[in-house]
């Protein structure tokens, strides 16, 4: 896990490229032992031909020309994993910088804190109607927001942390729901969580954040950095 620490993002990123160093290694060598084997198969398979009936120069062409073909394959794979491996510690770094900051990412809960909550929408199109219904925890409807006609893209939302009869509510997780209309036709909304980035991690798959309660964020789900 990488943190706000610059020398942990550091050893982090180092300990990635040598193991990135070692793996391309270990498959160049694997590239290499399948060329070797190719050739003797080749060689072998020359010794013990026929000597009334040789192989002729397009049969020989032919198996090169395969030879050369698994060869370059060979390499380019290599060639792709090594750059593949070598981005994920720059991933790494530049995803720490993230920490500390509010971003948006696909979800529909929104935390209340002080009378504050905070949300986002992703609109397919400009409408002429954004309905946001929030609910707590046990499924009931607290308030519903009218936001009214908005653009395509990314909307920003604000909570004031009251209910529909203009009471405060507690602090504490909610959920909400998006209905956005053009002329009375229902238009894609996705809906966006806001939260805090508080770790990164490096595994498998990637690069993650954890953002907020949530777990698991790739890189190319936070739609907004604010």
């Amino acid at each position: 896990m990488i943190n706000s620490t610059q020398d942990t993002g550091s050893a982090a990123a180092l300990f990635a490229s040598l193991n990135a160093g070692s793996s391309s290694a270990a498959k160049i060598q694997t590239a290499a032992d399948t060329q070797d084997r190719f050739l003797k198969l080749l060689v072998t398979q020359m010794k013990n031909q026929d000597p009334l009936n040789p192989m002729d120069n397009a049969q020989v062409t032919s198996q090169m020309a395969q030879l050369s073909t698994v060869t370059g394959i060979d390499k380019l794979n290599v060639t792709l994993q090594a750059l593949s491996d070598s981005m994920l510690p720059s991933q790494s770094l530049q995803a720490a910088t993230m920490i500390g900051h509010g971003v948006l990412v696909p979800g529909k809960g929104i935390d209340l804190s002080s009378g504050n909550g905070y949300g986002g929408i992703d609109l397919a199109q400009s409408v002429d109607k954004v309905d946001i219904s929030i609910y707590d925890q046990a499924g009931a409807l607290v308030r519903n927001m009218q936001l009214g006609a908005q653009p395509a893209g990314l909307v920003n939302w604000q909570w004031d942390g009251r209910n529909d009869a203009g009471a405060s509510m507690a602090d504490g997780s909610y959920t909400f729901v998006v209905n956005a209309t053009q002329a009375g036709n229902a238009v894609d909304a996705a809906a966006l969580q806001f939260g805090m980035v508080n770790s990164v991690t490096q595994g498998k798959q990637g690069v993650a954040l954890r953002v907020g309660q949530l777990d698991g964020i790739a890189l190319s789900q936070v739609r907004q950095i604010l």
